[in-house]
Order: C-alpha cells, then structure tokens, then sequence
C-alpha cells in the first residue's frame, strides 16, 4: 500500500489490511523457505507495508 492509501484509510481497515498482510508474508517465507519463490522482492514489499500500516496504527495511537 502506498503512504498515502494508509493516511486516508480508517483504523478497522488498516488492522485488516494488517491481518491480511501478515498472513501473506508468513506464507510466503514458508514457501520461499522450501524452495525459491519466483520473485523475492515479494518478501520486502511485504514487510515494508507492514511496517508502514503498524507505523500510522501506532501514529495514531499516540494523537
């Protein structure tokens, strides 16, 4: 997701967002970790979007 997707969604979305991102990448470092998947930026893109959302979840919290 992009910085300015995540500003304009609501809390509710982005701790779903959140769930389903986390699931995501679980699976895919499982199967990257059987055999090499096809594109390993995958794995990057994912725990950056994570670490966005838990930023402005975070931001959030303290405002």
């Amino acid at each position: 997701m992009k910085q300015a997707e995540i500003k304009e969604a609501s809390t509710a979305d982005l701790n779903e967002k959140l769930a389903e991102l986390r699931t995501t990448y679980s699976e895919l470092r499982m199967a990257h970790a059987i055999s090499p998947i096809e594109n390993p930026i995958q794995l990057r893109m994912h725990r950056r979007s994570i670490a966005r959302i838990e930023t402005e979840l975070t931001k959030r919290d303290v405002q």
